[in-house]
Formats: C-alpha cells, sequence, structure tokens
C-alpha cells in the first residue's frame, strides 16, 4: 500500500495552498487557496490534474480547509459552484464562521475596487458554505467507512486546526499554518503522540529562528512611537483576523500605559465583524484571555476606533490598521499610495509577504519608487519597518513538531524553495526521516506501513512476563578480611532483565491471526519437540586446575573446597572468567553455564561422549566435565573446552 501526494498549489512557494492526497483509495483535498500575487490562470490550482473529466465528485473523497486565509481557502467557492464539486467540506466552527467573511470582502475589493473579472459571486459564497461540515477539536470524523479524520489546534489564526487522517492502518498529519509558541491571544499547537506514515508541514521560516517575542514587541512599539510624537502616520498592512488583534491588543495596553492620546483606527467594518468573533469564541483564544475574560474582554479596546475615509489626509499623527495584508490592494493600498511620499510616515509590515505584492517589494529593499502600473507611479519616502510578528512556525518550531511526531516520511510545503532544500537536508541528517519538497503539480509516492491485528495465546503472554536475566561481569572490588593476610579481587556481577518477545505468527482456520509459543505450535501439529545438540566430555587435570586458581583463592577455601564438587566449577569458573571475554558465565551449583553451553563434572566410568582410547592413569589425574550446547554457540563451545584441555 501506499501514500500518493499531489501538490496543486504551496509546492516550493507560498500561496494557493492545495495538496491532494490518496491513501488506500481515499482521495482528501486539503486546502483549496489561491495566490494573492497573481491575477492570471496561475491564481488558482490546476484542478484538471483531479479529474480531466471535471468529475470531482467522483475524484475526492472530502475536502479539508485548515483556516480562513485566502491563501488557503480563497479557491473554495470557485472550486464547488464554477467547478461543480458538491462533496463533503470539513472546517472547524471558527472558519466556518469566518471565512465568508474573508472571501466577500476580496470580492469586493476584486471587483468593486480593481474593476476585474468576477470569479464568484456573493451567492456562490453563501452556497459554497451550505455544503461546509463543523467540527470541534479531537472530534474524531467517520468520512465514510474507511475514511476519518480529526482536527487539532494549530495556533495561528481563530480556528486554525492541523488535521489527522486515516485509512485502514494507514495515517497521516496536514499541519495548515501553525505557531509553535502562544501568542497574546493565541495558544500555541497542540497535538496528540500519533504514529504516522506521512507529516505534511509547511515550512514558511524554514531556515529562521526567530528572537524572543518580547524583544520584538519592544522594538515595534519604539518604532511606531517614535514616528507619532514626530507627528507622522503609521500604516500597518494586516488582514482583518489574526495579527490585527494582536497588534491591537499590544498597542492598546501600550497606549494606557503612556497615557497616549493619539487616535488608532481599523479600516473597515469587516475587523469590527472579526472582532465581534473573537468575542464570541473565546474558547478558542489564549489561556490568559480566557482567564480574564470574566472581568476584562481582551477585544474590547479602549483606544482604537473605525476609520472614515476622510481622514486620509487630515493633518496629525495616527496609527491605521488597513485591509489586506500584504498591500496586494484594497484600502491599504490606496493609504498607501497617499502616505508613502512622506518622510515623517511609517510603513511597519509585521508578517510576510508574497512574491508580486508591494510589501514584498518594500521588504526587498527600500525602492525610491514603485509601479502598479503603466500608468500609476508610487514615490516612496517613508520610512519601511520590517518586523516578523508572524503567526507561522519558526525552524526551531518545525523541527520541534516533527521530533515529537517522528513521521516514516516529512513532505515540505508552504515555503521558499531555497529555504525548504536547507530545512528538507536538515531533517534527514539529524533526524533520519525520509524528506520531499516537492514542486507545483508534482507527485510524491510514499509507502505506507501494513499492522496485521492478532490475537495472542496466554502461553505466549506467560512466556513474555518470564524474566530473561543477563549476568555481565562488571568491575573487580577488594575484600579485605581481617582474619586473612590476603587480598581477593572478586568480579562483580551485573543483573539485567531483558524480556524478549518470541512468538510465532499462526492464521487460524477463522483466518484470524494469532501468535502463539513453540511449544504450542508443536501440540497444533502433533509433533514433538527435536533439538540438535552437541556434547563432549571434556578431561582437566585436577593439579593444574588448582595450580591455575590457588592465587585467587585463601588458603583455607583451598583445603576445605577443593576435592567438592562445587568447589572445582568454582575453580573452573574462575580461570574461564579471566580467559574468556564473550559471554556470561553463570554458576548454578554443580552446573556452569555460558550462553547455551552447559557442564557439569561427569561421575560415569564410560561416558559415551568421553574420546576413547583415553588411558588409566589419565583418569585417575583428571576430572571430566559433561559439556553440552546447541549450534548456535558452537564456536563459543571449542573455545571454552580448548581453555579447558589446555590446563592439561
Amino acid at each position: 500500500m501506499a501514500i500518493e501526494c499531489l501538490v496543486l498549489g504551496a509546492g516550493q512557494e507560498i500561496g494557493k495552498s492545495c495538496v491532494v492526497v490518496t491513501i488506500n483509495g481515499k482521495r482528501i483535498m486539503f486546502d483549496c487557496g489561491m495566490h494573492m500575487g497573481y491575477d492570471d490562470h496561475r491564481r488558482y490550482p490546476d484542478f484538471s490534474l483531479i479529474s480531466k473529466s471535471g468529475e470531482f465528485d467522483n475524484s475526492l473523497s472530502c475536502i479539508i480547509i485548515t483556516h480562513f486565509h485566502l491563501d488557503h481557502v480563497g479557491a473554495l467557492p470557485f472550486f464547488t459552484e464554477v467547478c461543480g464539486y458538491n462533496g463533503p467540506i470539513y472546517m472547524t466552527y471558527p472558519t466556518k464562521a469566518l471565512a465568508p467573511l474573508m472571501l466577500e470582502d476580496y470580492r469586493k475589493v476584486i471587483v468593486d475596487r480593481r474593476g476585474e473579472e468576477e470569479q464568484f459571486t456573493s451567492d456562490h459564497i453563501a452556497e459554497c458554505m451550505k455544503k461546509v461540515i463543523a467540527v470541534d477539536l479531537k472530534q474524531t470524523v467517520q468520512v465514510d467507512k474507511d475514511l476519518q479524520i480529526r482536527a487539532y489546534y494549530a495556533g495561528h489564526v481563530l480556528g486554525a486546526a492541523m488535521f489527522y487522517a486515516k485509512v485502514g492502518d494507514t495515517s497521516m498529519v496536514y499541519t495548515g499554518d501553525y505557531n509553535m509558541t502562544p501568542d497574546r491571544h493565541l495558544g500555541a499547537a497542540q497535538i496528540d503522540r500519533l504514529q504516522l506514515d506521512l507529516l505534511i508541514t509547511e515550512s514558511t521560516y524554514a531556515t529562521t529562528i526567530r528572537d524572543s517575542k518580547y524583544a520584538r514587541e519592544r522594538e515595534f512599539l519604539k518604532a511606531v512611537h517614535k514616528c507619532v510624537a514626530g507627528g507622522g502616520k503609521v500604516l500597518i498592512p494586516t488582514f482583518a483576523l489574526g495579527r490585527a488583534q494582536e497588534l491591537c491588543i499590544l498597542l492598546d495596553d501600550y497606549w494606557e500605559r503612556m497615557t497616549l492620546n493619539v487616535p488608532i483606527y481599523f479600516s473597515a467594518g469587516l475587523t469590527i465583524q472579526a472582532n465581534m468573533y473573537y468575542k464570541m469564541l473565546i474558547s478558542w483564544t489564549s489561556q490568559k484571555v480566557k482567564e480574564t475574560y470574566a472581568t476584562h474582554n481582551a477585544f474590547d479596546f479602549k483606544h482604537v476606533r473605525k476609520f472614515d475615509r476622510s481622514l486620509i489626509d487630515v493633518p496629525g499623527p495616527c496609527v491605521l490598521f488597513a485591509t489586506p495584508g500584504m498591500i496586494s490592494g484594497g484600502f491599504s493600498l490606496e493609504v498607501f499610495k497617499h502616505w508613502a511620499p512622506s518622510e515623517m510616515n511609517l510603513v511597519t509590515l509585521p508578517g510576510y509577504c508574497v512574491a508580486g505584492t508591494i510589501g514584498h517589494k518594500l521588504m526587498s529593499g527600500k525602492p525610491t519608487k514603485i509601479d502598479l502600473d503603466k500608468k500609476t507611479q508610487i514615490d516612496v519616502r517613508c520610512q519601511i519597518h520590517q518586523l516578523s510578528f508572524s503567526p507561522h512556525t519558526d525552524a526551531k518550531g518545525i523541527m520541534d513538531l516533527v521530533k515529537f511526531l517522528t513521521p516514516q516520511h516529512v513532505i515540505l510545503v508552504h515555503g521558499e524553495k531555497p529555504k525548504m532544500a536547507t530545512l528538507k537536508d536538515r531533517i534527514q541528517s539529524e533526524l533520519r526521516i525520509p524528506c520531499y519538497d516537492p514542486a507545483n503539480n508534482k507527485s510524491v509516492h510514499i509507502p505506507s506501513t501494513h499492522f496485521v491485528k492478532a490475537n495472542a495465546s496466554d502461553a505466549f503472554i506467560r512466556s513474555c512476563l518470564n524474566p530473561n536475566f543477563k549476568f555481565l561481569k562488571g568491575g573487580s572490588e577488594e575484600n579485605f578480611d581481617s582474619g586473612s593476610k590476603g587480598t581477593s579481587a572478586l568480579s562483580l556481577l551485573q543483573i539485567s532483565d531483558e524480556r524478549v518477545l518470541e512468538g510465532i505468527l499462526v492464521l487460524e482456520k477463522s483466518k484470524k491471526a494469532k501468535i502463539v509459543h513453540q511449544v504450542e505450535l508443536l501440540l497444533m501439529f502433533g509433533e514433538k519437540e527435536h533439538k540438535l545438540q552437541f556434547a563432549y566430555c571434556c578431561p582437566v587435570s585436577i593439579d593444574k586446575l588448582e595450580k591455575a586458581t590457588t592465587t585467587d583463592l585463601t588458603p583455607e577455601t583451598n583445603s576445605l573446597y577443593v576435592f567438592q564438587t562445587s568447589s572445582l566449577i568454582q575453580l573452573l569458573s574462575t580461570r574461564l572468567s579471566s580467559e574468556l571475554s564473550e559471554g556470561n558465565i553463570v554458576v548454578l551449583g554443580e552446573h556452569l553455564q555460558v550462553e547455551s553451553f552447559q557442564l557439569s563434572i561427569c561421575l560415569k566410568d564410560n561416558c559415551p561422549y568421553r574420546k576413547s582410547g583415553t588411558s588409566q592413569q589419565k583418569k585417575s589425574e583428571a576430572v571430566f566435565f559433561c559439556c553440552t550446547w546447541s549450534v548456535a554457540d558452537e564456536k563459543l563451545a571449542w573455545k571454552i573446552i580448548s581453555i579447558m584441555e589446555n590446563f592439561n
């Protein structure tokens, strides 16, 4: 079985996120976004790669939308109402509430202000949302009898979720956009430790390690305060949902502490609507916001008010949040045209800007002029301030998530090609996980793990509970006896219990798998156990054995025990310990064992395992040890026998 991943958007770029994953015959579209930097055919994903005939209902099991940003949901009404997809669409409750606001605002900007051809209508947006099935966090949803999905908190923006999908034994996670660190209004991403075949993760900041949040906040506040104190205007281009709320909380608190009277404005009713939803969906916000909600709603801004277009050219300092972010059009672009020519003013860009937007041009260097089109050119004399208040995780956060989930494979999307390549190499070298960074319209085939569910017999379970002792020789310890003149160095014995699950997988008549103990298997087939063992009766000289070991024993011990059976075994053990490097020597009364090799003193006059032709004199001078061993330890056995025979 395999997973096929077709990247229709956000492959080696940031924009129009759309990944189609096939798992064991089930096909899921993760996100259906638009590219904010294009106004031609590159704006939307190439849906023809899903189905040449346009039969999308039969080609997709479902669509999953991770959050309301347009680069993740912007193409959805076009795909459902124009292309004709009528299957199930899943997203969280906040995303379902906020996505229509974002889509309608975008439609108005494109059609009403820029005069472009309408891609979808207000009715299309409404009809599209009727197809959406809202889900709660950690709610397991059975899409059909084989496919199940589950949402996890992603931070990033209100309602953003990572999605887990499982078909049979094969499972994966698609992160969408996420943040591994909490901010003022949202918590950090949270997900269970899952067994995954595949993790598809964003990589916006694939090589960036951000400074502390407090250092970034201080720098931002310092730049804004300096501008307004000098009589300038501050333009903060931002999307109506997400960073706008984060920075409003920050500025409102700062204004209160510094007793500033400079007005802070929102540019449109959309943000006011958004704030209303934030108040309603407090449970999706940060822990601090939830804890203080009873006494103070963090989204009731004391110093923030609605902006009117007539105020654009009014003299005096102010701070304005204008949509959309990236200055890709709309009201933020209109204000930029008016404020950019003044050196007193400041444009602060708090997040990532897609290539092709005015914001990206400003971040790439400080241009003196920007051409909007063949007829329009803007003089840029204002201050440009770039500071990362991005809701995306940084390189450390991505690595932390991959380490935590330890998937079998990783696919990177939503990033810049050279930076993705660096992160890909790092994941493969540091974590030893295969990693891929496919371009748009390319596919990746991932082998999946297949698990077999099996019952276990009582005998097998009991065998697993039995101890499996391993004896390891440690260092030596000096024993001093006040009653003896000699000193003995005794080898310390380290004992560990390394239990090993050894069983046999069988398929019963009912075609169910079962793990049984090896003894049970013989009974099932009515057979007896057959073992191949080697045996040898080895002579060892008593005198030479004593001489070889006397230095390690006290005189009192020699006189009392040397002719007793257990003493001879102990003498032999001492000699083997000094010459044998491998194996664990264990003395069990009158027996000695090294792995499967066992020996004991042989008292038979005519042992069948003794060499024929052994003289009577030699018999009287030697002690015979009967040795047995299995095939696996044949090399070890002959090494031990060689040491024993060399006593002679």
